[in-house]
C-alpha cells in the first residue's frame, strides 16, 4: 500500500463515533436498523471526514442505513447530535429513511431499494453537461441489487461515460429476510458489473486505509464510471449482532442494551 496522507486514526475515531451514535440512538429510542448502519459506519467516516469535497454529492440508496448518515452528519458538525434524541419520531428530522426536506445535508429521500444509483447517474450525468468537477458518491446495499433499476442504471452509466460517478456497494452478505446467496446473487457483485463496463475495485470494507486508497484513486479508468466492492460484517462493533440477521431491525430489550452499552465502553477504550 503507498504511503498515505492522511490521518487513520483520526478516521477510525470518526468511524467508532458513528457507530456510538447508531447504538446510542437505538437503545435510547428502543428501534432502528443498526445492522445495516453498523456495516456501513468505517466507509462513511472516510467518505465524509477524509474524501468528499465541498461540492461533491453523496446518495445514500439503501435509506435503512439512515442512522449512519445522521451519524456522519452528527460528525461533521452539519447537524446537533441532539437531534438524534428524536429519531424517527413524528415530524422529527431524523426518520426511519433520509428526508431532503427536513435535514440539511441530505441530497435525496431514499428509502425504496434501486432508486439511488439511477439518481447517482442523472447528478453525474449533469455535472458533465455542464462542465462541472464534482463526484457523485451513491452508496448502496447488496440486498437491493436484486432490483432491476439498478442494471438499468449501470447500463446508463457506462453507456454515458460517467466517470465522474462512483458508486459502493456495502456487501455485508445479508438482507432483511436472509443471505444474499440464498435469495437473488446467481454471480458475483464484481463480474456483474464489469460486464456492465465499470472499473471495480474490492476492498476490505472496516479497513479506513484501504476504503480512502481506493476511494482517491476514483475514477479508477478514464471513461468508465467506478465501482467499489466493500467486504463487510453486518453489525459490525456489537458482537451478538455481527453477521445476525435478526439484527437487520434491532429492538433491544434491557439486557440487550446494556450490553451493547458494555460493549461500546470497551470499544473506546480502544479507539484512545
Amino acid at each position: 500500500m503507498s504511503e498515505l496522507s492522511y490521518d487513520a486514526a483520526f478516521l477510525r475515531k470518526k468511524a467508532f463515533n458513528i457507530r456510538k451514535h447508531i447504538i446510542t440512538t437505538v437503545v435510547n429510542n428502543g428501534e432502528g436498523h443498526a445492522g445495516p448502519a453498523l456495516s456501513c459506519a468505517d466507509i462513511l467516516s472516510v467518505l465524509y471526514m477524509g474524501i468528499m469535497g465541498e461540492d461533491d454529492r453523496f446518495i445514500l440508496s439503501a435509506g435503512h442505513k439512515c442512522l449512519a448518515l445522521y451519524g456522519a452528519l452528527v460528525e461533521k458538525g452539519v447537524v446537533d447530535r441532539s437531534v438524534l434524541d428524536t429519531y424517527n419520531q413524528l415530524g422529527s428530522p431524523v426518520p426511519g429513511h433520509p428526508d431532503m426536506t427536513k435535514l440539511p445535508g441530505v441530497e435525496f429521500s431514499t428509502g425504496s431499494l434501486g432508486h439511488g444509483l439511477p439518481l447517482g447517474c442523472g447528478l453525474a450525468l449533469a455535472a458533465k453537461m455542464q462542465n462541472k468537477n464534482y463526484k457523485t458518491y451513491v452508496l448502496m446495499g447488496d440486498g437491493e441489487q436484486g432490483e432491476g433499476s439498478n442494471w438499468e442504471a449501470a447500463a446508463f452509466a457506462a453507456q454515458k461515460k460517467l466517470d465522474n460517478l462512483v458508486a459502493i456497494i456495502d456487501e455485508n452478505g445479508l438482507q432483511i429476510n436472509g443471505t444474499t446467496k440464498e435469495i437473488l446473487k446467481p454471480t458475483s457483485y464484481e463480474a456483474r458489473y464489469g460486464s456492465f463496463g465499470w472499473a471495480v475495485k474490492v476492498v476490505n470494507g472496516h479497513s479506513v486505509e484501504e476504503i480512502y486508497e481506493t476511494l482517491s484513486s476514483a475514477p479508477f479508468e478514464a471513461g468508465r464510471p467506478s465501482l467499489i466492492v466493500a467486504k463487510t460484517i453486518k453489525g459490525k462493533g456489537l458482537s451478538f449482532a455481527e453477521n445476525n440477521v435478526n439484527y437487520h431491525h434491532w429492538n433491544p430489550d434491557k439486557e440487550e442494551a446494556d450490553k451493547a452499552l458494555a460493549e461500546l465502553k470497551a470499544l473506546e477504550k480502544g479507539c484512545m
